[in-house]
């Protein structure tokens, strides 16, 4: 039986790069010998590599005037990428409001962009519509943990597995559960992103620091280092090992100063600085309170 949730044999290999991180394996990709039904994915998905190493401005140039409501909403992405949300989101929320809405591609892009925009639930309800797209499961099960809804994850997860088992993004999207559930599925995590990160066919910074995040549940400090050190030697400057490499210097009671200094040159808007923000801000207020309170 054909697995609904699969892709089509000649667009596994791109989307396995692309689903990895390997965004310039996408790029260099020869999609000459695809069928005409399979063209369209394959130029998305390059598109969506080139906007994910910061060429939005040229993807946003070559789309111009284009009217497929599959390269409109890469042109959402690629305008969020370079700065405007704005345009970006009312462009999703255009199509969506069409027949458009129940493109995948557009499903899937409209999702990340109102993901990304700050608009989750109106993403959630456009994933939602999906018709066995294991890409729009995935950003949901993302969705669900950014707002901490693990119970909803795990159903996603599940609701899936029966369909799409051996895939890639399965196996993905259950890692990141996993490492939200804890004991025993910290090592199960930890098996799959080992094995995409050490593999040379597999291996890019994303897969070396979800590697190196389940080394750090599993208390292995000087593994987890080893990989964030492999990531930054692929990609110097790429926040989310920074991220961790800030993680990894307070679990092991270094001065983290260096490495926020780091993160905060590598992308001042990145989420662990923003959380951190935040939570200094409440504690901040709180502590006034209560010096108030002992003052009286």
């Amino acid at each position: 039986m054909s697995d609904p949730f699969g892709a089509e044999a000649e667009l596994i290999n791109i989307e396995g790069h692309f689903h990895q991180g390997q965004y310039q394996e996408v790029i260099d990709f020869d999609t000459s010998s695809f069928s005409a039904e399979n063209a369209l994915p394959a130029r998305v998905l390059q598109l969506r590599a080139r906007i994910a190493l910061g060429q939005a401005e040229d993807v946003l140039a070559e789309l111009q005037g284009e009217k497929k409501p599959e390269l409109e909403a890469v042109g959402a992405l690629a305008q969020l990428s370079a700065g405007d949300a704005e345009s970006a989101v009312e462009t999703i929320e255009q199509l969506a409001a069409t027949d458009a809405g129940e493109v995948g591609i557009v499903q899937v892009v409209g999702g990340t962009v109102l993901a990304a925009a700050g608009k989750p639930d109106e993403a959630l309800t456009l994933l939602q519509r999906h018709q066995g797209n294991l890409e729009a499961v995935a950003l949901i099960v993302q969705i669900y943990l950014a707002q901490n809804r693990t119970d909803l994850a795990v159903k996603e997860v599940a609701s899936a597995r029966r369909l799409a088992q051996d895939s890639l993004l399965f196996n993905l999207a259950e890692s990141w559960v996993g490492l939200r559930l804890g004991g025993d599925k910290y090592q199960q995590a930890f098996y799959v992103f080992e094995e995409l990160a050490q593999a040379p066919a597999t291996s890019s910074v994303r897969s070396l620091v979800s590697q190196a995040v389940a080394e750090l549940h599993l208390g292995r400090t000087e593994e987890a280092q080893a990989a964030l050190d492999q990531a930054l030697k692929k990609e110097p400057g790429f926040a989310d090992a920074i991220a961790n490499q800030l993680v990894w210097s307070v679990i092991t009671g270094q001065d983290p100063a260096e490495y926020k200094a780091a993160l905060e040159q590598a992308n001042p808007n990145h989420p662990f600085l923003t959380d951190l923000a935040e939570r200094s801000d409440l504690f901040d207020k709180a502590a006034t309170k209560y010096k108030a309170k002992v003052s009286a």
